[in-house]
């Protein structure tokens, strides 16, 4: 590269870093981690500079989350807030936007509570009301936010998710000794990990594959594994790093998603941007998310998501097909995107 150039990369750097700097707002780095919020934080506060970053060793989803956040940005020099998660600055009168993933806390029952509805009811709510903008990661949750809330649809932006650059079609592909299907899950209720393996019993790919899940079983699952006399059938992955993740994905004949409910449904692009075809749930986001490179299925029948493991396992040719779609979608999904959102929508708020 001539010096000439050299000089115009420097100013096109310049450039960027200055379109990306949000100078008078805070940003709530607490979430920063890797749960589904934790990696939308990281992500955007690595390609976006706050003015400053709030950080604290307690639980940022804790009763009084809100407040502590609410009184230290009326402390602080900023000029408005910025929360990555569902948590707004409470008694603070400060300027402030928040992002709302999804509203899984109230229309789930496996993870609600009266404790939680109440919060949503007389926090959240009207947070929503008097924000600035509130964010959200597909037009499914903008569309719950806006039908719960009652604001204005114009207050509500969908920035949606981006995929990590470890999950591509490069990743070395899981050799473990057998063939499998993988699902990318936890054992939350709305998982429907209990259909799943039900599922996975009818189409009697476990006398030919095992089922593998990620991180670690507990005893309810263990239980039912045992009940279906699948011991021999069924793996859990453990604590595992997202190269690890993005290698079991693409070592995986497909990737199985039939959860009940999902704000975006990180583990659809993942897969597909590790070449691997989804089987997924045909309800909330994830038609939305997935598109025509995913296969859907009824998650409250244990018969149709069976007919569909058998038939996408079986059907190779189906399974190509499904793989190039699902690469072409999956670059529709960029944190750099995402970034520019978020940036986008804030920037008036000062």
């Amino acid at each position: 590269m001539n010096n000439s150039k050299k000089d115009d990369h420097k100013l096109n750097m310049s450039d960027k870093n200055d379109n990306n700097k949000l100078n008078g707002i805070i940003y709530d780095s607490r979430w920063i981690g890797s749960h589904g919020i934790g990696r939308f934080a990281k992500e955007i506060a690595d390609r976006l500079s706050f003015s400053e970053n709030y950080s604290s060793k307690k639980n940022p989803a804790g009763l009084l989350s809100a407040i502590e956040l609410g009184l230290w940005s009326t402390h602080s020099r900023g000029k408005a807030v910025y929360s990555p998660s569902y948590i707004p600055p409470l008694f603070s009168d400060l300027p402030f936007s928040f992002t709302i993933h999804d509203l899984n806390h109230i229309d789930v029952e496996h993870n609600s509570s009266l404790l939680k509805r109440l919060y949503y009811r007389f926090i959240i709510r009207p947070a929503i009301k008097k924000a600035y903008r509130v964010l959200t990661v597909s037009e499914f949750s903008k569309k719950r936010i806006i039908d719960w809330s009652g604001c204005s649809p114009e207050k509500v932006t969908v920035v949606g998710n981006g995929v990590t650059a470890v999950f591509n079609e490069a990743a070395p592909p899981m050799q473990p000794g057998y063939s499998y299907i993988f699902c990318c899950s936890n054992r939350k209720g709305h998982k429907n990990e209990p259909r799943l393996l039900q599922a996975f019993k009818k189409s009697e790919l476990n006398n030919k594959m095992k089922l593998v899940f990620s991180g670690k079983p507990d005893n309810d699952i263990l239980d039912l594994i045992k009940k279906l006399q699948l011991e021999s059938a069924i793996i859990f992955t453990g604590q595992v790093s997202e190269e690890e993740l993005a290698s079991w994905y693409a070592g995986a004949v497909i990737t199985a998603f039939p959860s009940l409910y999902e704000g975006f449904g990180l583990p659809l692009v993942e897969s597909m941007a590790c070449g691997t075809p989804i089987i997924a749930s045909n309800t909330t986001c994830l038609p939305e998310i997935g598109g025509n490179a995913g296969y859907y299925v009824d998650p409250l029948s244990v018969v149709s998501i069976a007919e569909g493991l058998k038939h996408l396992v079986g059907d190779e040719s189906l399974r190509k097909e499904m793989r190039e779609k699902g690469l072409l979608r999956a670059k529709l999904f960029t944190w750099d995107r995402s970034s520019d959102l978020v940036r986008d929508a804030l920037k008036g708020m000062i």
